[in-house]
């Protein structure tokens, strides 16, 4: 029984593992918060939909390690992320910017969106205008509904 207690202590322990180490914690305030912010904002190339923050792959603490120590260095937040940037391209940015490379990418969503919108307006305009016609049946569906109306 003791041996299942410790199954379960140590399932559901298992994201207390993925938290950041003392290692990893700054000794000025400023700096870890502003390390933090950084974090959040870059992405892991290895889990592609982590920030290095929440990532617990090797690639992400060695990217945490370099923001440290880009920070004792003295370069500024927007320096960070624009040495990230140089080796990494964009995509390391959580956020990328809109660039013509990457325009389909930023405008695909709201054109698929207004494509969509006006099929569904077309087709519902078209079912409208269809039904207040009466167009929507020929005359013998007309006449057999109506037989079977008075039924």
């Amino acid at each position: 029984m003791r041996n299942l207690w410790l199954a379960v202590i140590l399932l559901f322990s298992v994201p207390a593992f993925a938290v950041v180490g003392p290692e990893e914690v700054m000794k000025d305030p400023a700096l870890q918060y502003r390390a933090m912010g950084l974090y959040a904002e870059l992405r892991c190339v290895k889990c592609r939909s982590e920030s290095i923050e929440s990532s617990n792959a090797d690639w992400a603490n060695d990217a945490r390690a370099v923001v440290r120590e880009r920070l004792l260095a003295g370069d500024s937040d927007r320096e960070v992320l624009a040495f990230f940037q140089a080796r990494y391209g964009d995509y390391v940015l959580m956020d990328p910017p809109f660039a013509l490379n990457n325009a389909f990418l930023w405008l695909a969503g709201p054109v698929l969106l207004l494509i969509g919108g006006g099929i569904v307006v077309v087709f519902v305009r078209s079912r409208a205008t269809a039904t207040a016609t009466g167009d929507g049946l020929s005359e013998a569906e007309n006449k057999r509904l109506d037989e079977l109306m008075r039924d």
